[in-house]
């Protein structure tokens, strides 16, 4: 298979910042405009994948119309069609590098609705989405994007003769939902997507200790105790997020055996990088205790189809997501290991050549709030980790 792999192309129109989690961010100025042509050009992206070897999946068209209630057969349609399909592993795009997947000539206009169609698995040979565990690659069930495709809602501006610049953002650790004990795992895409507005910015570059490395390590950038872009650092320690539209984010790193560590008030521009730290000064949390979670959520549907956030508070803010996984399919089982002693947190400061984190030692510091969501329906719990594992809990929703 040939991809085709770039940092970033510069945007050539401007938008609005984006709410994560399938929301498009809006083209800035002006109304928009039912004359001429614009383009539509499209790539994906991956945050960290817990632990899996590798996740594949086959884009086959993105496809884009102007009513959120379209059909899929209905007219209208515009589409920026793979051939031949493009089998990708997600857990290669980290670190700000993207995938190209194409661009389409389209009416300007307001577009509201956008549907990712993945090919589907089919015969004895390689499948076109699937997940390697252990050296074994497993077929993912992609049911509903195999068919219409996965449909987002959009609120995107394409306006004549400019190019409408897009990321997919597909996080294959929220995406990849284990069934039972059956060895099999279903596909239920997690996607957002950003704009791609300029090559100059919508970067946080940074370093953690070189031993995190190869541990599972997670840098995300979050607004609100919600992720907007993630990934795991490179061999050298060093990270980077990107795109990231423009704002002002929690920096958060999540390292096995080590506290939770926060950089606050990290600005993000469309004008330059922002450089949260040296080499020579790494983030490096301090050792810590690892202690377990585990439980079971109810939905009273079958499959189960919940995610479960683990949040933490810091004493004065703000509240960081310290892990997150689906439910299991069928058993709604889910388990997390989480450190039991002081997160640490300091405010930005530019191009940081040493480092001044602060415990944050409010009793108990293992305090953790986990949060159950299927669709609608939010059920929350609190749990003490500071002197023992919180096993077989129960959340029930709605």
């Amino acid at each position: 298979m040939s991809t085709s792999r770039h940092p970033i192309r510069p945007m050539r129109r401007t938008v609005a910042a984006l709410a994560p989690l399938a929301l498009l961010a809006a083209c800035g100025g002006g109304g928009s405009s039912s004359d001429g042509q614009g383009t539509l050009r499209m790539s994906m992206t991956d945050a960290p994948a817990c632990g899996y070897d590798a996740v594949y999946v086959t884009v086959e068209k993105v496809r884009v119309h102007q009513s959120a209630n379209a059909a899929e057969a209905d007219a209208g349609w515009r589409e920026i069609v793979l051939s031949p399909a493009k089998r990708v592993d997600l857990l290669s795009l980290t670190n700000g590098v993207l995938e190209e997947l194409g661009q389409t000539a389209l009416p300007a206009g307001h577009y509201t609705q956008l549907r990712l169609q993945l090919a589907a698995n089919g015969g004895s040979g390689t499948p076109a989405n699937a997940v390697v565990v252990g050296g074994n690659e497993i077929a993912l069930d992609t049911p509903s994007a195999q068919q219409s495709g996965l449909k987002l809602n959009a609120n995107i501006e394409v306006e004549a003769d400019k190019v409408a610049d897009f990321v997919l953002d597909f996080d294959a650790c929220k995406s990849v939902v284990k069934r039972g004990n059956s060895g099999r795992y279903n596909l239920k895409p997690v996607v957002s997507i950003i704009p791609r507005l300029s090559d100059a910015g919508m970067r946080v570059v940074g370093y953690v200790a070189p031993a995190l490395a190869t541990t599972g390590t997670q840098v995300s950038v979050q607004l609100n105790g919600v992720p907007v872009k993630a990934t795991p650092p490179d061999a050298t320690g060093r990270f980077t997020l990107y795109p990231v539209p423009a704002g002002t984010y929690d920096l958060v790193v999540s390292a096995e055996g080590r506290v939770t560590a926060t950089i606050t008030g990290v600005p993000v521009t469309t004008s330059a990088y922002t450089y949260v730290n040296a080499q020579t000064a790494p983030i490096d949390p301090p050792a810590a205790t690892m202690r377990s979670t585990a439980g079971v959520v109810s939905t009273g549907a079958t499959p189960v189809d919940a995610m479960v956030r683990v949040l933490k508070a810091y004493t004065g803010g703000p509240t960081v997501e310290v892990a997150a996984a689906p439910a299991d399919a069928v058993t709604g089982a889910f388990g997390f290991s989480l450190p039991s002693g002081a997160p640490v947190k300091m405010a930005y400061v530019a191009s940081a050549s040493t480092l001044n984190f602060t415990a944050d030692s409010a009793t108990p510091t293992g305090k953790y709030t986990l949060e159950a969501a299927s669709g609608l329906d939010v059920k929350t719990q609190a749990i003490d980790l500071s002197t023992a594992d919180a096993l077989g809990l129960s959340l029930i929703l709605p």
